[in-house]
């Protein structure tokens, strides 16, 4: 209890801080998003400003200080950890519906009187967001002030720039080389027009240069930017990170490296009437701030992020057997998990250490994809969750096992893809209204599962898909039904998305060879929640008279806990599809385990 009031001391203590800054330069409020300056989804610790102030610790949500009041915005995700993280610090939760809605913005447009000052870095205010402040406050006469960093005037040892090494993704995983990767982004200039092309986030950099790094969590990236030009391709990179025999490597494939703090000068030193192609979601103010004025724009998405997210054959023949192995690893820790319960002490931290260690014995296991979230009855129903030594529940102990349902959210990363599975699975006994909410989960994946759709079908319109079996019970989910997947890289990638949270651009339209997450829900505070995820890959269905068709090829192979299936809830198409895909399982991942595991896979893809 003693660590927990010192916590919240120790957050108000810095909203204090932070609102003496404020004072001392001027403003009137003071702006912490949760990014750094390649706006990563996942920070090294020098940018985990926002949870360094708030103590709150999930991936997104945007910190607000005036001189009276501290917010905390955050999407449906994170209603209850926040409440729960920032209890006792002062710290208002406003509670926004996606994750992409400008709430703070709008309050701060309405709160702050004209004339004033509000602040925020610029160097990891993406330029996109910065527009839209600019626009806000400016409509109400409050400027934005975007060149100061007042965490490093109040964050005392702030850690300093990330130093892992940098190593390369090689042959055969990596099968496209880098220059040929080179050469596609320049002819995609030449195309737009533009002479130079500046890269800031780390997965299309890593994608480009075929290079991997342990700056981040849970994303083998390393902090890096990238300038390429008809002539060169300048990697600006931390000094040491890269040894002398790479370096030498990528000399001869036409790579130079330089300090990682020369970025904004390399782009202040654009020539005099040259076009540089900048994406204005995938770069900071700053940076953009650095271009000169007699440097013409090209404002266009990266041509690396579109290229990656079509993984190509072989990539996909990999990402193929990173699911096998995978599927063989779940195999092997269902199987200990249903043995071990009522006779081993079994926690949520439990469920990650051991799902952890059965990754770890496949072959080429790098680390987790992303935090394994393991929720147990009402820790299930919140969809980020994560147990910590100070809060988790105990989900069996020897001689007994609670009653409920165990959300299981997990994956890994491998040299030859990137996976990431939801199961849902039976403690104890089971409530039919728990059933029946499994099913109806069941019956929304499936549903887009088995998807056709013409080519050019912008990824949010099948969102509705995943949802119409749950809307029939009157229940809706607060997230997205899916996202890209990279291969060995981000678990979330872009530029689709399943969701109605993402603007149906043409660049959102699926293509062959996208991988999606497919995982709808249904979260019952203080009860349960339930959701399954397979991952999916868009393949060619038919062509006919109106056109090219597409489908999905459903890559995850572990099985669905028949256990929790209200039977007559399933139609015979949607059972058809459950034990083929079972069917698919057994025979893909069968030859990879042998004992309690293969018992344990037989027994469950029998078919229903």
């Amino acid at each position: 209890m003693d660590r927990v009031l010192d916590a919240r001391a120790a957050v108000r203590a810095r909203i204090d801080a932070l609102r003496a800054a404020m004072h001392a330069n001027g403003l009137a409020a003071w702006i912490v998003p949760s990014t750094d300056p390649h706006l990563s989804e996942y920070l090294p610790e020098r940018w985990q400003g926002r949870e360094w102030a708030s103590g709150f610790t999930g991936s997104a949500g945007t910190l607000l200080v005036t001189a009276d009041v501290a917010g905390l915005w955050v999407d449906s995700r994170y209603w209850t950890q926040a409440d729960s993280q920032t209890a006792g610090t002062g710290i208002e939760v406003m509670k926004i519906v996606g994750a992409s809605s400008p709430g703070h913005v709008e309050w701060l447009a309405g709160h702050l009187p004209a004339g004033s000052v509000a602040g925020a870095d610029g160097a990891v205010l993406s330029l996109a967001a910065a527009r839209t402040l600019q626009e806000k406050l400016g409509a109400r006469d409050i400027a934005l002030r975007t060149d100061l960093d007042l965490l490093d005037e109040v964050w005392p040892q702030r850690p300093g720039l990330p130093a892992a090494a940098v190593y390369e993704h090689p042959a055969p995983y990596a099968p496209t080389p880098r220059g040929e990767k080179l050469e596609r982004i320049r002819a995609e200039m030449r195309a737009a027009g533009a002479q130079a092309h500046f890269v800031s986030t780390l997965d299309d950099i890593a994608w480009i240069t075929n290079l991997r790094g342990a700056d981040v969590s849970y994303n083998p990236l390393f902090a890096a930017h990238l300038m390429i030009s008809g002539e060169s391709a300048v990697l600006f990179v931390g000094e040491g990170k890269i040894a002398p025999a790479l370096r030498e490597k990528l000399a001869a494939e036409g790579f130079t490296l330089a300090p990682y703090g020369e970025a904004a000068a390399a782009i202040a030193a654009l020539p005099s009437r040259s076009s540089v192609l900048l994406d204005p979601r995938r770069v900071t103010l700053a940076f953009r701030q650095a271009v000169p004025e007699t440097v013409r724009v090209i404002e266009a998405i990266n041509p690396s992020t579109l290229a990656k997210s079509r993984k190509s054959e072989a990539e996909i023949a990999f990402v193929r057997q990173a699911m096998e192995q995978d599927g063989a690893a779940l195999a092997e820790f269902f199987a200990w998990f249903e043995a071990a319960l009522g006779h081993e002490r079994i926690t949520e931290l439990t469920i990650d250490e051991k799902i952890t260690a059965a990754r770890s014995r496949r072959p080429g296991f790098v680390c987790p994809s992303f935090s394994t979230i393991a929720g147990f009855n009402a820790n299930g129903a919140l969809p980020h969750y994560r147990a910590t030594e100070e809060g988790h529940a105990v989900i069996g102990e020897p001689g007994r096992a609670g009653d409920g349902l165990l959300l299981i959210d997990s994956g890994g990363q491998y040299p030859f893809g990137t996976t990431d599975i939801t199961r849902v699975v039976p403690v104890g006994q089971t409530t039919r209204e728990q059933r029946e909410d499994f099913t109806r989960v069941l019956k929304g994946m499936i549903s887009l599962s088995r998807a056709m759709f013409p080519r050019g079908t912008r990824s949010p319109a099948l969102d509705v898909l995943a949802r119409m079996p749950i809307w029939a019970g009157g229940i809706d989910y607060g997230h997205g039904t899916g996202h890209g997947v990279g291969y060995f890289l981000n678990v979330h990638e872009g530029p689709h998305g399943i969701t109605p949270h993402l603007a149906p651009e043409p660049h959102t339209a699926l293509e062959p060879g996208m991988i999606t997450r497919n995982e709808p829900g249904i979260y019952r505070p203080g009860r349960w929640g339930v959701r399954i995820e397979n991952l999916v890959l868009t393949v060619p269905a038919e062509k006919s008279e109106f056109g090219e068709f597409l489908r999905f090829e459903t890559l995850t192979l572990c099985p669905i806990d028949t256990r929790c299936i209200e039977r007559e809830m399933l139609s015979a198409e949607e059972t058809a599809w459950l034990n083929d895909y079972h069917a698919e399982v057994a025979s893909r991942v069968g030859p990879l385990v042998s004992g309690a595991a293969r018992e344990w896979l037989e027994q469950r893809t029998r078919p229903f």
